[in-house]
């Protein structure tokens, strides 16, 4: 039996934006049927144009990916008998992957009994205790008492971190400088988490000003194995969301990579996890020590850049371990090559603290190349709308050395157009030229303090990489043209009862 037989069909993705155009992709090219749903607000998202069905979610465009009911509903609707649920939304939620199940469709990502396990922070650094990997000091249960969490960070020491047991993104992140804030810090965090996961359990967690953030990927077979596919470096950050990744981590000693690597799948290991997963750390600036902090059950944002290192198709990877099939590559032939960094772009001006930007893209352009991928779902003639992440889409960079990597992305980052909205490019370009970061020596207070339009410390930027960006600058975007606005319906749509519109 050929391994696309083996392969569950029909997948609902139960998502949207990049990442239901990056699954469709993969799905396509199995062989197999990518099926897609969508709210008001995302007709005509490109995922749509990939899938072979499609059904709209009727009501808030803010809540519709999160109603599991609805989600559940529409993947019988269009006989699937598998759900992808990307990431965000309702990807960590063990409620509905048992539910998912329980109704007959095959859950691409871990196990409900291993979501609880290692997804949900709280227990995720409970399982982690019990494998023998160093945590960082904090709670192990939800906090919902100001009195009891003002003792318990008075024993650790702040500053403090009020973190969501759910999720990820930063959402649902405060850090904590004295008792005086710490209320309204924890109120604030639930009120996030449960707007953004469903579900407002935050703990506190001893906070490091200067850290490097370091997470490995690992795949599980669910059998009791799992294999680590090297390290990502996500220590440029602002707010705790991540905005810069690469592969392998720089100023990162291998021995500690290795170490980082090797815990990491034994941890997986340890609950039979199956399919993709990531494992976060800390490592203190100056140190080598390490401690985990959380695992996120299910494919992470940056993931190409794992992709861009090792060759794999992380999709294809966890359609395969859900068929029972395994992984497509010998782990212990798996080899890591040059350089991958990723940059965010997002809806947000830089040079106005960072501030929502919101509007129709009326001229969108990919950079393209040697070397470069983009995963994005931004295109001429949609709508940045204020009800999801403001995430446009990614752009990466692959080199033989870290170098060349960085002048592809500098050089790609300047490619990139989308007007009028403002957008993270350029801000991003001229972050990776400068030297702190080009160093390789940098934590996550990298961006602290600085402005978006701060002066550039740029005598260690090659000349030959600055001159030809001008030259892009300068005369690369006068003869950018719209494209025609893309279709804003699927051919054969049909209008369907309850207020379902279907493809």
């Amino acid at each position: 039996m050929s391994a696309a037989r083996s392969l569950p069909r029909r997948i609902l993705i139960a998502n949207r934006g990049e990442i239901a155009l990056r699954i469709a992709r993969t799905a396509r090219r199995l062989g197999l049927e990518p099926l897609a749903i969508f709210s008001s607000a995302d007709t005509g998202l490109p995922h749509l144009r990939f899938c072979t069905h499609a059904l709209e979610l009727p009501g808030d465009p803010r809540q519709v990916y999160l109603d599991a009911k609805a989600v559940l509903a529409a993947a019988k609707r269009l006989k699937a008998d598998a759900i992808h649920p990307g990431y965000g939304f309702l990807a960590e939620n063990s409620d509905f992957a048992e539910a998912a199940e329980r109704a007959g469709f095959r859950f691409i990502g871990p196990a409900p009994a291993q979501s609880r396990a290692l997804g949900d922070k709280l227990s995720g650094r409970r399982a982690a205790q019990k494998a023998g990997v160093p945590t960082v000091p904090g709670t192990l249960e939800p906090l919902d008492d100001p009195v009891a969490a003002a003792k318990i960070a008075k024993e650790i020491g702040y500053p403090v971190l009020v973190k969501a047991s759910a999720g990820g993104g930063g959402r649902g992140m405060r850090v904590v400088e004295n008792e005086a804030g710490l209320a309204e810090a924890l109120d604030r965090a639930r009120s996030e988490a449960q707007a953004a996961f469903g579900d407002g359990r935050v703990f506190l967690e001893k906070y490091f000003s200067r850290v490097r953030h370091v997470e490995i990927q690992v795949l599980g077979d669910g059998k009791g194995h799992a294999v680590s596919l090297g390290e990502r470096e996500c220590s440029v950050q602002r707010r705790h969301q991540k905005l810069i990744e690469e592969s392998p981590a720089p100023a990162l000693p291998p021995k500690a990579a290795k170490k980082m690597g090797a815990l990491a799948a034994k941890l997986a290991a340890s609950v039979k996890y199956r399919g993709a997963g990531t494992l976060e750390f800390l490592v203190p600036a100056g140190t080598q020590d390490f401690y985990f902090i959380e695992m996120n059950a299910r494919l992470q944002v940056e993931h190409p850049v794992t992709e861009l290192c090792t060759g794999l198709d992380l999709v294809e990877e966890q359609l395969r371990i859900a068929g029972g099939l395994g992984y497509s590559f010998d782990p212990e032939k798996l080899r890591t090559y040059g350089h991958a960094i990723e940059a965010r772009i997002i809806a947000e001006d830089p040079d106005a603290g960072f501030r929502p930007a919101l509007g129709t893209l009326g001229v969108v352009q990919w950079p393209a190349g040697p070397g470069i991928r983009v995963d994005a779902w931004a295109e001429t003639g949609l709508e940045v709308s204020p009800y999801y992440d403001s995430l446009l889409g990614k752009v990466l960079a692959w080199g033989q050395t870290r170098e060349e990597a960085i002048q592809r992305l500098a050089l790609a980052l300047d490619e990139t157009v989308l007007a009028p909205v403002a957008h993270t490019a350029p801000f991003l370009r001229r972050l990776i030229l400068e030297r702190p970061f080009r160093s390789g020596a940098y934590d996550t207070s990298l961006l602290a303090g600085r402005k978006a339009d701060g002066p550039a410390d740029l005598p260690s930027v090659d000349a030959a990489v600055l001159a030809a960006a001008e030259r892009l600058s300068s005369g690369g975007h006068a003869n950018v043209l719209p494209r025609p606005v893309p279709g804003r319906g699927l051919s054969g749509w049909q209008q369907a009862d309850a207020g379902w519109r279907e493809a």
